[in-house]
């Protein structure tokens, strides 16, 4: 539903017409704002209407007078000015009356449907659709001024309905499509062909909707959507000081008015229709109001005066949107359990919910904010809705059930209901909290006229079948014409020595099976009606069960998620989680999967997740996310982690995880250990790769005789980032890389020999014959700072221990480059005289990598130590094993590839550590772009490869122009400025061009669409203004690889 832009709404107000509820839906609003539904700045109020009956024109009123009573004081004034309207942006929702299908109204009725791109979870409810709406379809493009909004409607805009403002004045209804035989029953506008409301009818005759037909046959309804101007509301503004509409108002009730009905629709807005005559107005009255007596026919008569006297000049346009919908929220069960549900849809939809049983949900079913445990059987056309139910249990077709809990399943047992609405309440009665439960058939009417069912039979059934009584559910005294449901006291919410259950209902289905007992008890019971009922709702306490059970199912729902490898993102649930201040049981949730789940890359999983919750608690503050993770208070339990005791380290992480939440700062740092934690159980389970490493014996080189490994640089074309653990192992990663020789050198290699002192000698620098470092390892204590990655020689000495050729028990930490890690370790396992393979080589250097905690992948290793063009590829599963293959190219082809290709020095240097961070984190948090982006480049990899096949060198530049793009929404931040300013420089002269790597800096590698244009390109450079010191290098592919010499003293 989330748009990028929206209004930037300077109020939103919402009416409701309990004062009890005022607060509750107050905290609704704040509750939208912190999940960024509404504007920061956004000023929320929540406000009464001044009596029950006001009608939505008096409730508009209200609003409007309660909205610029606050910006008047905002703005320093001391009386109620209209000023304060010019330059604000304000949206009146109104509540609307009692809805029979959800306690808190039609607002916050529940909807079977999901909005993946919420920064927040949480259960869409209709009053976030009308929100989004308005806020990103109706609203943006608007003036200044104030639109009104009722939320008894299901309202469907299409993102760009077409309404132009240009020279608007005055006030706009929204119309939206609907049959004639729907109008029928609801408003439609009449209008003339520039857009000018003529007139408003309510369950029009057949003509009056005929002549309000549009050429496609279907009419503009009256949809409960206005736009009032600035010079418009002023006017309407202006009537809450005036006799009788004041009374309209709280300030006219508190000064002793009479109070007043006013519609919206047929009051307001009517007066300003152009066919309207004053006389026909003065003495008309809106549908929805009794006739009444003499008296409230005058003071009506006079308030209709006043609002001809202020509205009658502004003009009433109207915007229609062809392809919007309107439905009304009407009392009709079956209406809404149509707009619930999916006719013809091959299953259930199921939203926010934890079903142990899918296959029993019916076809076109829907399932929200639930917990089913069991065998839970819905039938089709069925809802359910914020209910926990262990089965056995089964709800047949056309029914609804709401917020039963598992201490009422058992009452289902054995039970099939057809055509029902099962309710569970909450209720306060004299300040005592309780829960109460309705029942009532689909088929029943809630209306006063008729002669009325109850449990889709007439009364005379129903008192046949269960032996009830009239006398039990009306007085006496009260005509029979006037009773019906609504006023029936047919549902119990105390019994004299127990709590009540959905039983003291249900018995009502099979009175035979339940005998008297049940009848006496329900006589037994204080019941109230309908109408009497909905006074004593408690609201607060429904909407805190609705959230906290949703929150319940969120837990399983992580825990699924996590155990069954689901890509699924739990951002947004640990969003939602933190900002409603529920983050403890989440994260113990999350230490208990991480604990035991006896897989690695799932624990790891969920403490980068638990990393998630505490920088989401430090809410932007304290620091980056990136950064050490090395506090010696952290040393216990990373140690019991170390040693493969998942259990103990997860609960001693916890136990340190508790002091470290009182700020900011130390949550962030807190968060960054936690990524240290994953940082190991990612080792552990890349430690797999060495399963994969061997080694033969071979003939020891002779005394003084050197052994000496060479090695081509490496550039990846497609694939990278996907050869990253975990990546390499949860998702499976292809890389296809090129073995590069530089200006005709093989940059990288290392060499070893055999001397007899008991030492180590190792010499470090740019070339053999020129080593800048000499270090001297007399004994263990020199080797001990081969975990510090500065250490002069720390690569040296760390393979010589990987190698097994030194053994220290310690902590290793290194990073430096996997082809040089590759060309020592191959050195001196020949001068100890064993060969190792160059597949070997490249598990032993993966393991090596991840031993040394610089989580790198496989893919440099790969590129360098084996020749030529190849994919390197690993397949989603532990034990880690990257297989290669070589890729042919037409005759020819890597000449013309020499050609073209061209390294250039940036001049920046990379800075790629936090980019890897920043990337497994964006992975364990499966945000969903970079899932898809993942994917992307496995299967990017694959047409890359064709693309050699080929020899195409244009489809290679689209190769590497989509690879550059995928590397930058995988580690955003990886492309500096005057990288990029050099990337738009080359790029008339490229088919496609990369930053190498990880990016951030480092090499940019070209291929260029003529041959031989190195001194070209330098020209080109040359000529532009603040690129730094750059260089630009021969490349032609190595078809070596490895190499090993033994070479004389």
């Amino acid at each position: 539903m989330e748009q990028p832009k929206g209004v930037d709404w300077t109020v939103i107000i919402l009416t409701c017409q309990y004062k009890d509820s005022v607060e509750v839906f107050q905290r609704e609003l704040e509750i939208r704002q912190k999940r960024e539904q509404i504007p920061t700045r956004t000023l929320l109020l929540a406000v009464e209407d001044p009596e029950v009956h006001v009608g939505s024109g008096g409730a508009t009123l209200n609003a409007l007078l309660v909205v610029a009573e606050h910006l008047s004081a905002r703005a320093g004034f001391t009386v109620v000015t209209s000023d304060v309207l010019h330059s604000a942006w304000i949206l009146i929702l109104h509540m609307g009356r009692d809805f029979p299908f959800d306690d808190c109204g039609r607002a916050f009725t529940c909807l079977p449907v999901e909005n993946p791109q919420a920064p927040v979870e949480a259960v869409v409810c209709n009053l976030d659709c009308l929100l989004d709406i308005m806020s990103h379809r109706l609203g943006p493009g608007s003036p200044p001024g104030v639109w009104v909004c009722s939320t008894d409607m299901l309202l469907s805009v299409p993102p760009n309905p077409g309404i132009s403002w240009d020279g608007f004045r005055g006030a706009r209804v929204i119309a939206l499509p609907g049959s004639t035989a729907y109008a029928r029953n609801h408003g439609v506008y009449l209008t003339d062909s520039q857009g000018f409301v003529l007139d408003i009818y309510y369950q029009g005759t057949e003509a009056e909707i005929q002549r309000c037909a549009r050429p496609d046959g279907r009419v503009p309804l009256v949809s409960g959507l206005v736009f009032f101007s600035v010079e418009t509301a002023e006017h309407l503004l202006a009537t809450h000081v005036s006799p009788p509409l004041d009374a309209c108002t709280y300030m006219g009730l508190d000064s002793g008015a009479r109070p007043v009905q006013l519609s919206l629709f047929f009051d307001i807005l009517l007066c300003m229709a152009r066919n309207v005559r004053r006389e026909d107005f003065l003495v008309g009255q809106p549908p929805e109001m009794g006739q009444g007596d003499a008296d409230i026919a005058g003071y009506r008569h006079g308030a209709r005066a006043e609002l001809w006297r202020e509205l009658r000049d502004q003009p009433l346009t109207v915007a229609y949107v062809p392809d919007g919908s309107y439905n009304y929220m009407t009392n009709s069960a079956s209406e809404f359990l149509h707009s619930l549900t999916f006719p013809g849809a091959p299953g259930a939809q199921v939203v926010h919910s934890q079903v142990e049983e899918r296959q029993l949900l019916g076809a076109g079913s829907s399932v929200v904010s639930c917990l089913l445990e069991g065998p839970v059987q819905l039938g089709p056309g069925s809802v359910l809705q914020h209910c926990h139910l262990r089965g056995p249990i089964h709800i047949g077709t056309g029914c609804f059930v709401s917020g039963l809990d598992m201490a009422q399943s058992e009452a289902l047992h054995g039970l099939e209901l057809h055509d029902l609405v099962l309710q569970g309440h909450h209720v306060q009665l004299h300040g005592a909290r309780s829960r109460a439960f309705t029942l009532v058939g689909r088929l029943d009417s809630w209306e006063r006229q008729g002669t009325g069912t109850y449990l889709n039979m007439s009364w005379s059934q129903f008192f046949q079948k269960t032996g009830i009584r009239d006398w039990d559910l009306w007085d006496p005294d009260m005509p029979r014409i006037e009773r019906c449901l609504l006023n029936a006291r047919l549902f119990p919410v105390l019994h004299p020595s127990r709590a009540l259950g959905p039983q003291d209902m249900l018995w009502m289905l099979d009175p035979q099976e339940a005998g008297s007992k049940a009848l006496r008890a329900w006589r037994a019971s204080w019941r109230l009606s309908w109408e009497q009922l909905q006074p004593c709702l408690d609201r607060a306490a429904t909407l805190a069960s609705r959230r906290h059970l949703f929150f319940r199912q969120a837990l399983h729902k992580a825990r699924h998620v996590l155990e069954a490898r689901q890509d699924l993102s739990l951002r947004p649930l640990i969003q939602a989680a933190v900002r409603e201040g529920c983050p403890g049981p989440l994260m113990a949730t999350l230490d208990q999967v991480a604990a035991g789940v006896g897989d690695p890359g799932v624990a790891a999983r969920a403490l980068a997740c638990v990393a998630d919750v505490l920088g989401c608690m430090a809410e932007g503050q304290g620091g980056l996310r990136s950064g050490p993770a090395a506090n010696p208070e952290w040393v216990r339990p990373f140690s019991y982690l170390e040693c493969g005791d998942l259990a103990r380290g997860v609960a001693a992480l916890a136990e340190e995880r508790d002091k470290w939440l009182s700020r900011p700062a130390l949550l962030v740092r807190a968060a960054r250990h936690y990524e240290g934690a994953g940082q190991i159980l990612i080792r552990q389970a890349v430690m797999s790769a060495q399963h994969f490493v061997s080694s033969v014996p071979v003939e020891l080189p002779a005394p003084g005789q050197w052994v000496v490994a060479e090695c081509p640089a490496r550039v990846d074309f497609s694939g990278g980032w996907s050869d990253t653990p975990p990546l390499a192992y949860e998702l499976g990663g292809a890389v296809l890389g090129l073995a590069v020789r530089v200006n005709g050198r093989r940059p990288i290699g290392a060499r070893a020999r055999c001397i007899p002192e008991p030492e180590l000698w190792l010499a470090l620098g740019p070339r053999q014959d020129e080593m800048a470092t000499k270090i001297v390892c007399g004994s263990l204590d020199d080797l001990q700072d081969y975990c510090q990655p500065h250490a002069p020689g720390a690569l040296l000495k760390a393979a010589f221990i990987c190698a097994g050729i030194v053994s220290v028990h310690s902590k290793l930490s290194l990073s430096t480059s996997s082809i040089l890690a590759g060309a020592a370790l191959a050195a001196l396992q020949r001068a100890a005289g064993r060969a190792v393979g160059t597949e070997a080589l490249i598990h032993a250097v993966l393991h090596l990598e991840q031993v040394l905690t610089t989580g790198g992948g496989w893919q440099d290793q790969v590129g360098g130590l084996m020749p030529g063009i190849k994919v390197g590829r690993s397949r989603p599963q532990l034990p880690l094993k990257v297989e290669v293959e070589e890729i042919t190219v037409p005759a020819g082809f890597v000449q013309k590839l020499n050609d073209h290709l061209l390294l250039v020095y940036t001049g920046k240097t990379r800075l790629a550590r936090n980019l890897l961070q920043d990337v497994l984190r964006s992975w364990y948090a499966r945000l969903p772009a970079v899932v898809q982006n993942a994917h992307n480049l496995v299967r990017h990899t694959e047409e890359c490869a064709e693309a050699f096949r080929q020899g195409s060198l244009p489809l290679l530049g689209q190769c590497l122009t989509s690879y550059w793009e995928q590397k930058k929404l995988m580690a955003p931040g990886c492309e500096p400025l005057a990288v990029r300013r050099m990337m738009d420089v080359l790029a008339p002269h490229v088919h496609g061009q990369s930053l190498a790597g990880a990016g951030g800096g480092g090499f940019l590698y070209l291929l260029t669409k003529e041959p031989r244009q190195k001194e070209a390109l330098e020209a080109v450079l040359a000529k532009t203004e603040g690129l730094g010191n750059y260089s630009i290098h021969l490349v032609e592919v190595d078809t070596q690889g490895l190499s090993l010499q033994l070479l004389g003293d």
